[in-house]
């Protein structure tokens, strides 16, 4: 099948979105009453008038996260090929809870994820699968921490241990692990926050001396969750003296890459991430870093035993037990019945190569340099490192909130605003697209000097 009319459409609504504003202005109400006016359902629309409207409205009313200048939360621009790619899963709709009723699908995931896996340094023989995103792979290292720490957790669940376990995190840490506590009945408190040095990487010494205290009160310390490229700030937890600590203490090491995990397969930024192959398990999000459409989480684990045993379950209606060396995701993950997510990023993967990705990763990498650079060149005050293209500034008497009001009233760009370190507001730039260019760096932080 030809999809070269798809590519040319993709084409024509990249540029229009680029050439077009960043930010929308509208209300709540506004869409409601639109969908309310000509939605109630009881009358047939045209298919082809639906989808012209649907498309209306999300050019119009939406932040346009593939905006060369949309310098905000990890929302990439995303790859021609990764949307052919849905467009052929929504058309053939394999579903991948077993392995026999989709050998294609299942095969493609997996060779996708062994390639990246062993980017990562794990083995070939460790477990992997697409999840949803990074939530449901963090809640999977969680998951299979317990199993493997505490052998009857999985029959008899936290009240039949003898002990509270601890799972040890940064406040920079992803605030999913909250949720997940919740959900594994774990609780909240069983949370343990761990210090910051002044990059808001985790204070290996204030992890050791809670490590310590919690057992000698009687509590069983379990998993130490490092982060690669915090959501804040882009730290970098000190991998290589995690991953010696929780061995020597006998401690799950689990690495949330959500986002940086993609620099993996740069020859120039790979370094960064040394001590990620010792860990026991593995968060990166495809929808990130590797530039494709939501919602593309994946999970690694060099112990596949481990896996295997949490999530397994066995019912009459499902298809017979893989045979070979196979096994039926719906035994080896936390979700059932699931689309063939890995496609978009086997996709773009065929197409532009690893050298290509790459080049694209770095690209975003030195426009992240350039904007610091600039930056600091206009009068404003960095307040973080990280190798990562997320920058973090402010300046002497700034209103963060009536700047980034007037930054989205006159469309320069969309950015954000965060708070590191318990210190005050300050303004947060990532470059998440491929297509950012230093023009549009240069336009962005020559305009915002109009704002002061």
């Amino acid at each position: 099948m030809a999809f070269n009319e798809l590519r040319e459409t993709i084409a024509k609504v990249e540029a229009d979105i680029a050439a077009g504003p960043v930010v929308p202005h509208v209300t709540p109400e506004q869409v409601r009453n639109y969908l309310a006016s000509r939605y109630d359902f009881h009358e047939k629309m045209p298919l082809d008038d639906a989808i012209a409207d649907v498309e209306k409205m999300l050019r119009e009313w939406h932040v346009q996260v593939t905006h060369p200048r949309y310098f905000g939360l990890f929302n990439p621009s995303v790859t021609a090929a990764s949307v052919v790619a849905d467009t052929l899963v929504a058309m053939y709709n394999p579903q991948l809870a077993a392995w026999s009723t989709s050998p294609a699908a299942n095969e493609i995931e997996r060779h996708t994820l062994g390639w990246l896996g062993a980017k990562f340094g794990f083995p070939a023989d460790a477990a992997a699968t697409f999840t949803s995103g990074g939530a449901e792979a963090n809640l999977s290292a969680v998951i299979v921490a317990l199993t493997r720490a505490f052998p009857h957790y999985g029959e008899d669940g936290l009240r039949g241990l003898a002990k509270a376990p601890t799972l040890y995190l940064s406040a920079e840490a992803h605030h999913s692990f909250s949720k997940i506590a919740h959900m594994t009945g774990l609780g909240r408190r069983a949370l343990r926050t761990v210090a910051t040095d002044s990059d808001l990487r985790m204070d290996l010494n204030d992890l050791a001396a809670q490590v310590s205290e919690d057992r000698r009160n009687g509590c069983a310390p379990f998993m130490v969750a490092g982060t690669a490229g915090t959501t804040g700030a882009g730290a970098i937890d000190p991998l290589p003296e995690l991953a010696r600590f929780c061995r020597k203490e006998n401690l799950w090491f689990h690495v949330d890459a959500a986002w940086g995990g993609a620099a993996a397969i740069s020859p120039v930024l790979r370094h960064h991430l040394d001590g990620i192959e010792a860990a026991d398990s593995i968060t990166c999000d495809a929808h990130k870093w590797f530039s494709v459409p939501m919602g593309a989480g994946m999970f690694f684990c060099r112990h596949a035993d481990a896996v295997a045993e949490a999530f397994r379950v066995e019912t009459s209606y499902m298809p017979g037990k893989a045979h070979g060396a196979v096994s039926d995701p719906y035994t080896t993950t936390v979700e059932w019945s699931r689309r063939m997510i890995g496609l978009k990023l086997f996709l773009s993967l065929a197409e532009r190569g690893e050298s290509g990705y790459a080049a694209m990763i770095e690209h975003q990498a030195r426009m992240g340099d350039l904007l610091r650079e600039s930056l600091e060149g206009a009068g404003w005050h960095l307040v973080n490192r990280t190798p990562l293209p997320l920058v973090c500034f402010t300046r002497d008497g700034l209103d963060i909130d009536q700047f980034l009001a007037a930054l989205y009233e006159r469309q320069i760009a969309w950015m954000s605003q965060v708070r590191l370190g318990g210190g005050a507001p300050v303004l947060r730039a990532c470059i998440t697209s491929f297509r950012t260019t230093a023009t549009d760096v240069q336009k962005v932080v020559d305009e915002m000097s109009g704002l002061l």
